[in-house]
């Protein structure tokens, strides 16, 4: 009987081989290999990192920059970047550049200059992302040299050096940027730009500047010895933007500008301080005046400035008008020193609401603001 098993289990044993064999010359495929020349199948170093290492060989610096760029392409750092006094970070020399820090630092040291800038007069299509540039005596990012159109910054941390954090020409889009405790101001833009989901705190002067034509949303400005947005001629465009606890004005807004949605908090000067033909809609404006010379939520020192829904509490003046012209609408002033401070010839109707006597609940209740007119605004 024991033999009888042996063998079974041998001619099964051999039979799932037999099958195995099979299955495995069928995946296997023919023995003779397809005609042609046989070419490897493997990709080369190139073909797996197209981009180009920053590094002495490939981007070798010269008398005033540690590495200098001389040619479009894309480009990696492979470490942290120590400066040389007297010297750049990273030289851009070209049109059509894009650097990737790849999670590095550029590191400043005495005597330097900026992180990285641009000598290319009439260049663009230059982008730098995703990485910190810290401590250099002179600009983090300064791409403003010559006339520069378009280009991008993204995922950058400029901490800590002597001038802008990061300074860019005309069409630049900047994204996801943390400007901090830089000495000459956070963010600089020329005109037509985009600043979205960024962040200055703390830097010596404003924590934005821009020109004209540029859009800013998501953004923060907090603790900056200047203002925390400041615009230069006409045309820009706020929405969701926050300003708090700035020595200066939060917004100080030249031209034409429409501020959406956004909030001025405990700020020196003036919440909102905008000149002529802007609107402003739907803004919050609490504690602000906070310096020596007082402020206001809102500060209108030009003419046809349409103000509509915003809420001013708790300054020195709530909505100020110091000129005629401008239409004030639908706003709520409370708890300011002054809560209006209009000149002759401004459209605004002001009603004080009367406060409940007492308490209630349910369905019905309480007192009514006071006034059926759409556009009238309220004290209360």
């Amino acid at each position: 009987m024991l033999l009888i098993r042996d063998r079974r289990w041998t001619l099964g044993a051999l039979a799932s081989a037999a099958v195995l064999a099979g299955v495995a010359f069928v995946l296997a495929g023919p023995l003779d290999p397809p005609a042609g020349v046989v070419r490897p199948s493997y990709k080369t170093l190139t073909e797996v990192e197209p981009r180009i290492a920053i590094n002495s060989t490939n981007t070798p610096g010269d008398a005033d920059s540690v590495y200098t760029i001389t040619q479009p392409g894309s480009y990696y750092l492979t470490g942290n970047i120590t400066g040389v006094a007297g010297k750049y970070g990273i030289e851009i020399a070209s049109s059509d550049v894009a650097i990737d820090l790849n999670g590095f630092a550029l590191l400043g040291v005495a005597g330097a200059l900026d992180g990285i800038t641009n000598t290319f007069a009439n260049s663009g299509g230059i982008a730098v992302k995703n990485g910190a540039i810290r401590g250099w005596p002179q600009d983090g990012i300064d791409v403003t040299a010559g006339v520069v159109y378009g280009g991008s910054i993204d995922g950058i941390v400029a901490e800590n050096n002597t001038g802008i954090g990061i300074r860019v020409g005309n069409q630049f889009s900047v994204t996801r940027c943390s400007s901090v405790n830089n000495t000459g101001g956070g963010l600089a833009t020329a005109s037509t730009c985009t600043i979205s989901n960024c962040a200055a705190r703390g830097n010596g002067g404003y924590g934005f500047s821009f020109t004209s034509a540029c859009a800013l949303s998501d953004c923060a400005a907090y603790l900056n010895t200047g203002d925390g947005y400041s615009s230069i001629f006409d045309g820009n465009t706020l929405h969701n933007c926050a300003a708090n606890n700035n020595t200066g004005d939060g917004f100080d807004i030249d031209y034409t500008a429409t501020i959406v949605n956004c909030a001025a908090y405990y700020n020196d000067g003036d919440g909102f301080r905008v000149s002529s033909r802007n609107v402003l809609i739907g803004n919050a404006a609490s504690y602000n005046g906070r310096g020596a010379s007082g402020g206001a939520g809102i500060n209108l020192i030009g003419q046809d400035n349409r103000v509509e829904g915003n809420n001013c509490t708790l300054a020195t003046y709530g909505i100020r008008a110091i000129t005629s012209g401008n239409f004030i609408t639908r706003n709520v002033c409370s708890g300011n020193t002054t809560n209006w401070d209009i000149a002759a010839g401004n459209t605004c109707l002001v009603v004080s609401g009367a406060t409940n006597a007492s308490a209630w609940s349910g369905n019905a209740g309480g007192t009514a603001p006071g006034s059926t007119d759409p556009n009238a605004n309220f004290t209360y």
